[in-house]
């Protein structure tokens, strides 16, 4: 995109193909993504059940090396990066100093002192202007690659299978949250295995000129076993079932991880200072001494489908409100997340409702994940 043209929407490498099969496109945090191919119902169960292929090629990687790389990174995020072996990576968090959340973020640990981090999109350049000011003073760089990959994956019980026919890298071995370089399909990649549905998965950080070549191979090898094109819209009920936090919704600058219930992503142990550290201490204090408003599930008694932004009611007073709401295509019913008070929060509380335009929907109150996968 260029500087003339800020209001342009940037478009992946896999733009074209995309358009070839027919997708519905929508601007997702600037860019033009596939929304749904055909039935977004279809594409979810395809991922629960056989496989699925996306293109993620919208987020954000930003690399930070140097000696000093690690103890940047510990500096700059809440987690602690340096204990993270190479090959591995870690879901962490990047928080103001008042201890509010800019974003969450998976960091691979390349190298001995290179990092990839990967952003939301919507958060690319907050989290990039973030890591650049707080360098200062350390012997570690932080470079831009947004335009360096294409990100594809392949979700769902059959993509090991799957994937296992184009590629020799020890698939196997590969364990949760981690990633290894490998070629897959005669294309060089870092193949990773974190995921964001709920199901077993695997992304492939490539060249964006490979990417057209990869994703063509993938679904030839996935088409015997089911796979389909899959767009954002099922991406958002697969990781609403599986209860993963989305930034906008269930995270924001307006909560810390301990007010959003992932205070353990905040590790206090490690070395040195960082930054948000002292508002999340008192963020933590003030957790266990008085519960803040608890995320959890809602599972509707009826057919109506609440939205973020709801207000969830008990007893004719509002408790909490809906952060993010859909039909469940494995449920069958509808279901949302909310952050309601404590008092609400035990999992079985009946007499809960959500108001969707005035009228008080019954729900129940369950645990979240809404859905977890067999192992």
């Amino acid at each position: 995109m260029s500087s003339t043209e800020p209001s342009e929407k940037r478009r992946t490498a896999l733009d074209a193909l995309h358009r070839s099969l027919g997708a519905t496109m929508t601007d997702f945090a600037g860019w033009d993504m596939p929304l749904r191919y055909g039935s977004e119902r279809d594409e979810h169960l395809a991922v629960r059940t056989r496989a699925g292929l996306f293109d993620l090629s919208h987020m954000g990687e930003i690399t930070v090396t140097g000696p000093q790389a690690a103890e940047l990174l510990n500096f700059a995020l809440v987690g602690n990066i340096a204990s993270v072996g190479v090959g591995r990576a870690r879901y962490t968090m990047i928080c103001r100093a008042d201890g509010g959340i800019l974003d969450d973020l998976i960091v691979y640990r390349l190298a001995e002192t290179e990092y990839m981090v990967v952003a939301n999109a919507s958060n690319a350049q907050v989290v990039l202007d973030a890591l650049t000011e707080r360098a200062a003073g350390f012997d570690a760089g932080v470079r831009d690659d947004r335009d360096a990959y294409a990100l594809i994956a392949v979700q769902g019980p059959e993509s090991p299978g799957i994937l296992k026919t184009l590629t020799d890298a020890d698939l196997d071995g590969l364990k949760y949250y981690a990633g290894l370089p490998g070629t897959v399909a005669g294309v060089p990649a870092l193949i990773a295995r974190t995921g964001y549905t709920g199901e077993d998965g695997f992304e492939l950080f490539v060249a964006p000129a490979d990417a057209e070549k990869l994703w063509q191979a993938l679904t030839d090898a996935g088409a015997p076993a089911g796979l389909v094109p899959c767009g954002l819209s099922c991406r958002d009920t697969l990781r609403l079932e599986a209860g993963m936090p989305l930034y906008g919704h269930e995270l924001s600058t307006s909560l810390t991880p301990f007010d959003a219930g992932l205070g353990r992503v905040v590790k206090f142990d490690k070395e040195g200072d960082f930054v948000g550290r002292e508002a999340l201490a008192a963020a933590a204090e003030r957790a266990a001494a008085q519960p803040p408003r608890v995320l959890v599930g809602l599972v509707a008694e009826g057919r109506r489908v609440p939205r973020a932004g709801y207000p969830v009611v008990a007893g004719g007073e509002v408790i909490g409100e809906v952060t993010s709401g859909a039909p469940s295509p494995t449920l069958g019913k509808p279901i949302a997340m909310a952050y309601v008070d404590a008092a609400h929060a035990a999992s079985g509380t009946t007499g809960v409702g959500v108001d969707i335009r005035g009228s008080h929907e019954p729900y129940e109150v369950v645990a979240l994940p809404f859905y977890k996968r067999r192992k």
